[in-house]
């Protein structure tokens, strides 16, 4: 194992102080600081130490995919790492999005490559399904409830406009996909009557609350609305949620690890002042009902749990370890990246020992033997899902 350090992300929602207090550094950071990137992904790779410099990661896995990534992860995703590890901090709410789904992707990119101001919705060809484990209190938007549910909030606000939508709710399978069409498809000049209307009714609740929160970073955006048609969801410390292909989703607040499938492929769907394709969108998404989106763990040995997601371009592990307690010992394939997130953890792969204290990583190689954790803390480890 050997340090990685990682890109950190400015996005505008982020947080001036998670991620500066996970590594130690002044609070409030001179800028938005949204996500901690841990991963190999063009758009902002992490380095290594090669002789006194920093080389980035991107390089070295081109130069020595067997090495680095294996045969086994080069045969199926190439000489890329599939996966992107990040520390996330929201400040203010993300825009709703959905991801395509492989085929999607591959298929929906190859159509757009040749637009001569580049790929519209399909920057890459590959998928992005995400899975979020929540390191403080986090509220996010994940997947739709049950329209009756929806169709009763959005009745409750007493505005006459909404009643197509509310029928459409309770019309059956079909009126989900046409609540959220007429939502997005809004004539614009109407939209911020629209959601004043809303934003003002004397109504009380948490849907009524979610939709003035909203409403007052956009006022006129009917995302404010489609945000009521999902499960608004409070994650405490150590739950998941797992996004999909086709899965309506949006971070409101809070700070989580998230990883991901290495890609950049968004389709938006409201909360943004960015482009939304709403045909696109509406093809793409699965209206489905979620039962429930919180993923439940497993353990999969003493002071280690995972959260199992049926795609193979990641897997995530927490390991907890104490001093007085046995090592953790993870025999996992691939290239491994170990971020630690409190106390004082050395990670061992065989090939080196590196010590880490919260908000720093490091990262191995496909050549590594099995991945040994101990001292007293908690680390992730990211790897491929084969």
């Amino acid at each position: 194992m050997e340090l990685l350090y990682g890109s950190i992300r400015d996005y505008a929602w982020g947080s001036r102080s998670a991620i500066a207090e996970l590594q130690g550094r002044p609070v409030p950071s001179a800028g938005p600081e949204a996500e901690l990137w841990l991963g190999a992904h063009p758009g902002g790779p992490a380095t290594v130490e090669r002789d006194g410099e920093r080389v980035i990661l991107t390089d070295l896995l081109v130069a020595e995919p067997g090495h680095w990534l294996g045969d086994q992860v080069v045969g199926r995703f190439g000489t890329r790492l599939p996966f992107l590890l990040k520390v996330l901090a929201a400040d203010a709410p993300l825009s709703l999005q959905a991801h395509p789904d492989a085929e999607q992707a591959r298929v929906g990119h190859a159509a757009e490559a040749g637009r001569a101001k580049g790929p519209r919705n399909y920057v890459d060809p590959y998928h992005k399904p995400e899975l979020l484990v929540a390191l403080t209190p986090f509220d996010a938007l994940c997947g739709f409830r049950d329209p009756e549910l929806s169709a009763a909030a959005l009745a409750g606000f007493g505005v006459p406009g909404l009643a197509p939508v509310v029928a459409a709710l309770r019309a059956g399978p079909t009126g989900l996909r046409e609540a959220v069409r007429m939502l997005l498809s809004w004539p614009e000049a109407d939209r911020s009557g629209l959601v004043d209307a809303v934003r003002t009714a004397d109504v009380a609740g948490p849907d009524a609350e979610l939709a003035r929160e909203l409403a007052a970073r956009y006022p006129a955006d009917p995302g404010v609305l489609v945000a009521l048609l999902l499960h608004h969801v409070r994650l405490t410390p150590g739950e998941a949620i797992w996004m999909p292909a086709g899965n309506l989703h949006a971070y409101l607040q809070g700070s989580g690890v998230e990883i991901m499938a290495a890609s950049d492929n968004v389709l938006r769907g409201g909360l943004t002042p960015k482009h939304v394709d709403v045909d696109e969108l509406l093809r793409v998404l699965r209206f489905e009902v979620l039962d429930d989106p919180v993923l439940v763990a497993r353990q999969v040995a003493p002071g280690v749990i995972c959260w199992p997601v049926p795609v193979d371009d990641f897997a995530l592990h927490r390991v907890t370890v104490d001093e007085e307690g046995p090592e953790a010992r993870l025999p996992l394939p691939g290239p491994r990246v170990v971020l630690c997130h409190r106390g004082r953890v050395a990670a061992d792969d065989g090939a080196g020992t590196v010590t880490l204290g919260p908000g720093q990583a490091a990262v191995g190689t496909a050549a590594g033997a099995t991945l040994v954790v101990s001292g007293a803390g908690e680390a992730f480890v990211a790897t491929c899902g084969l």
